[in-house]
């Protein structure tokens, strides 16, 4: 059963309890990365295989996303600020232990491809805290795929 989460915003990416940050560099310019993470909201499962759906909600303004394991979240979009960020909090999962969670992608140039940063800021339960410490390498090695894939995916012309 979902259950609503603490609202956060932005701010939360800096100050959570729990915050796991990652990068990695694509190929792909900026403003072809920042489409594929805030506008191709329905494409996430093609690069990011924790993610089996996802689903703009509200005009582009929430999400509506699922996770391998039956994890599901509503969330709203807290920043889309095109080539350069796009946030998003959890308003309602079904993740035990789970009381806040944002996550924010921020992009930057890197040569002629582009910067990618993950952070994942969240607050829960001291055993969701702990369960996520011990997660952190395979977070880590998650996002690293996932990038991998979106930059294989973007550089794959479309018909």
């Amino acid at each position: 059963m979902a259950r609503r989460l603490r609202t956060v915003e932005r701010e939360f990416a800096e100050s959570a309890p729990i915050r796991l940050v990652f990068a990695a560099e694509v190929s792909a310019p900026v403003d072809v990365v920042y489409r594929a993470l805030a506008e191709d909201v329905a494409g996430w499962p093609s690069w990011f295989a924790a993610v089996t759906l996802a689903t703009p909600t509200e005009g582009g303004a929430g999400r509506e996303v699922r996770l391998r394991g039956g994890v599901r979240f509503r969330e709203t979009v807290v920043a889309a600020e095109p080539d350069t960020c796009y946030a998003y909090r959890a308003d309602e999962s079904n993740a035990p232990g789970l009381r806040a969670l944002l996550e924010e992608w921020r992009l930057a140039p890197e040569g002629s491809g582009t910067r990618v940063q993950w952070i994942f800021a969240a607050d829960g339960t001291g055993l969701f805290r702990l369960v996520l410490s011990l997660a952190r390498a395979g977070v880590g090695r998650s996002f690293r795929n996932a990038v991998r894939r979106l930059d294989a995916r973007l550089a794959t012309p479309t018909p």
